[in-house]
């Protein structure tokens, strides 16, 4: 498997780095493009975070069948929270919310909402590795620790989403 974050040095500036983590990345640069790179975009990080969700879910079930109960409510808080954002990114208005044709983005917009794309990216990553964290804890006494992490990390990724949201609605 390539490394993504490895991918990531290669580029320069923050388009360059998105596009450097979807092969085929249109980019939002020329207007025309903005909504079908925009839904690309939103593909593949709804896609990511369900890819983790569901190795979260057979983590669930390999806690239920070797009785440790008590750790799936615990993954649980992270699966729920990664689910509900891929969902939210999944059914999300492409385009920044179709503000596209009513409102002229300015360039120091854009970036602020390509940032908030690329540390999205960026965290499906970071999700990932957390995930392995909790494979590779179980049995340890770590395994509680790596969960707790599990659900930080998954509560950030919500939150970036909220900030980028916020951005857009001040534009």
């Amino acid at each position: 498997m390539t490394d993504p974050l490895g991918k990531i040095s290669e580029g320069q500036g923050v388009v360059a780095k998105i596009r450097n983590f979807l092969s085929g990345f249109i980019g939002y640069v020329e207007a025309g493009n903005r909504r079908t790179a925009d839904k690309m975009l939103r593909e593949t990080i709804s896609m990511r975070f369900e890819e983790q969700w569901s190795r979260m879910s057979e983590l669930q079930r390999e806690f239920i069948s070797s009785g440790n109960l008590e750790l799936v409510d615990d993954l649980e808080a992270a699966a729920i929270k990664i689910r509900t954002f891929a969902d939210r990114i999944k059914t999300a208005s492409y385009g920044y919310s179709g503000f596209f044709d009513a409102v002229n983005i300015n360039k120091d917009e854009i970036q602020k909402l390509y940032e908030f794309d690329l540390s999205m990216l960026e965290k499906s990553e970071q999700v990932g590795r957390a995930v392995d964290n909790v494979e590779q804890s179980i049995g340890t006494d770590g395994l509680p620790a790596s969960i707790r992490n599990l659900v930080s990390l998954s509560q950030e990724v919500i939150d970036i989403y909220n900030r980028r949201e916020e951005v857009i609605l001040s534009i």
